[in-house]
């Protein structure tokens, strides 16, 4: 009985390390893909559409509501560009969840903006809902492939 316990326990052993490496490498996925999120948000409170782009992968999708989709972080630019040329910009964010399985992941969250008129000085607040996908790219880094939201109001 000894000779089967030893080797089983082992074996238990094995696998449950092998278990929390896994959660472990997980967490660290998601730390990482919150952190992206937060610099693109913080790029988006400094104004600078460039620094939004870099975080979408080269044939990104975004999905602002009432627009068409904007394909490729050009495009992606050009979108956010166009609104700091006439807003001031305000954005509290960030996920409810996050899930990865292996290279992919989404995350989805919310938003709060706060948009001030460069010309007429009003203020504008909404609040929306948002969805990610996310890829892992070759450096390990994580990018946005798709990104949608729509209003909560």
């Amino acid at each position: 009985m000894k000779r089967i316990l030893i080797p089983c326990a082992m074996l238990l052993m094995i696998v449950m390390s092998c278990k929390s490496d896994l959660n472990s490498s997980e967490e660290q996925d998601i730390r990482e893909i919150k952190a992206m999120s937060q610099a693109r948000a913080d790029a988006f409170n400094a104004g600078d559409a460039a620094a939004i782009a870099t975080y979408f992968t080269t044939d990104a999708v975004l999905m602002a509501p009432n627009t068409p989709k904007k394909i490729g972080p050009e495009a992606v630019e050009a979108y956010y560009q166009e609104i700091f040329d006439n807003y001031r910009t305000g954005l509290e964010s960030g996920y409810d969840a996050v899930r990865v399985d292996g290279d992919l992941a989404f995350g989805r969250g919310f938003a709060k903006v706060t948009l001030f008129s460069k010309t007429t000085g009003d203020t504008t607040y909404a609040t929306s809902k948002y969805l990610n996908i996310l890829e892992r790219q070759p450096d390990g880094s994580w990018k946005t492939t798709h990104d949608i939201w729509n209003a909560n109001e």
